[in-house]
């Protein structure tokens, strides 16, 4: 009972504020930004089904690896408490992008599915989203989630400034995306269990490196698609 109680709280929580996920999306050209708030909003009325998707409640507290990001993908859209407690964030991002390529093939509007890939994109920065929804992560969650969001859409130079190349090849672009993937919960995770062992909330200084990864990584995935623009722009 107490494991599901804390699934559920982990259920509502989200992964930085509205303002910081449109700012990521904005820095790495993505000219649907001002959407990348919205899967956040469809949980009201998706609930789990989408929540799971936000989240990867790494309890074992393991090494992710691409194998670990590829597992996770047909949990897309699902939720299971007692097959899928951790989420399935790392696999939501390569399967929303499974949607977009099916409906854009068959000549349906696809974009939206780009829009809720570049919001889990987006959480997968998030420290407190890549580690145990343990009693400091509930404590410290709101906090993290907005330590920058009054502030960044006005300063775009903030996360620009520590972006990065990332290649994704055309040929083997899943398996590329997918340790990429791995390489970025790792280093969100690392920073998680760093503010736990300090009893600390990010400074904005960590968060904006965090903002780094994911728009570097969105950044990329958009030139994969020649969605939007192909550099990061300061607004």
């Amino acid at each position: 009972m107490i494991v599901l109680c804390l699934l559920s709280c982990a259920s509502q929580a989200p992964a930085w504020n509205d303002k910081t996920h449109l700012a990521i999306c904005k820095a790495a050209g993505f000219d649907m930004w001002y959407n990348c708030a919205g899967p956040d909003i469809a949980k009201i009325k998706a609930g789990n089904i989408e929540s799971y998707n936000h989240w990867f409640n790494n309890t074992a507290e393991v090494e992710i690896t691409p194998q670990m990001v590829l597992d996770q993908i047909e949990r897309y859209n699902k939720r299971n408490k007692i097959l899928d407690p951790e989420g399935h964030l790392l696999g939501a991002i390569i399967a929303s992008l499974r949607e977009y390529e099916k409906d854009r093939r068959s000549g349906k509007y696809a974009q939206y599915h780009l829009v809720y890939c570049a919001h889990y994109i987006g959480d997968l920065s998030m420290p407190l989203h890549n580690i145990a929804y343990d009693d400091f992560n509930e404590d410290h969650h709101q906090a993290n989630d907005g330590i920058v969001g009054d502030t960044i859409l006005k300063e775009p130079e903030k996360i620009t400034g520590r972006m990065y190349p990332i290649t994704l090849s055309k040929k083997d672009f899943e398996a590329d995306l997918a340790r990429e993937i791995a390489r970025i919960a790792n280093l969100s995770r690392k920073l998680g269990y760093k503010l736990r062992e300090e009893k600390r909330d990010m400074t904005k200084q960590e968060a904006y490196v965090q903002l780094g990864h994911s728009t570097s990584l969105l950044r990329a995935v958009l030139q994969h698609y020649n969605h939007g623009s192909n550099q990061a722009v300061g607004y």
